[in-house]
């Protein structure tokens, strides 16, 4: 009996060494989630606005500078209207389209 009382003591002992301060939680690290800055077309959704993102890409044949334009849907907590310029940040998937989330209103559109 006072063998096994010392094996479960070993065993919880070597747990807390291995989870490191006295069983507090592991920080879990997580990977550089990408950023993007644009403009908002549409936001007739509940909490949810449409984000259109222009980027600048080189033409292979006649070297000039093309936009080319993205859009995405994005989680959108803080009120932001039409022609606002937003910060968008990758995160889990919120619904079938929508994986991106407004961190900040960059600038807030005139009117």
């Amino acid at each position: 009996m006072e063998e096994e009382s010392n094996i479960e003591t070993a065993e919880t002992a070597s747990a807390a060494e291995v989870s490191g301060d006295n069983g507090a939680a592991a920080e879990v690290k997580r990977a550089h989630r990408s950023q993007k800055v644009g403009v908002i077309t549409s936001d007739k959704m509940q909490k949810t606005v449409v984000v259109r993102v222009d980027r600048l890409v080189r033409h292979t044949k006649y070297r000039r500078y093309v936009r080319r334009t993205s859009k995405f849907m994005a989680h959108d907590d803080l009120g932001a209207t039409i022609g606002d310029k937003v910060r968008i940040v990758e995160t889990r998937p919120m619904s079938a389209r929508k994986r991106w989330r407004v961190i900040e209103i960059v600038q807030k559109a005139a009117k």
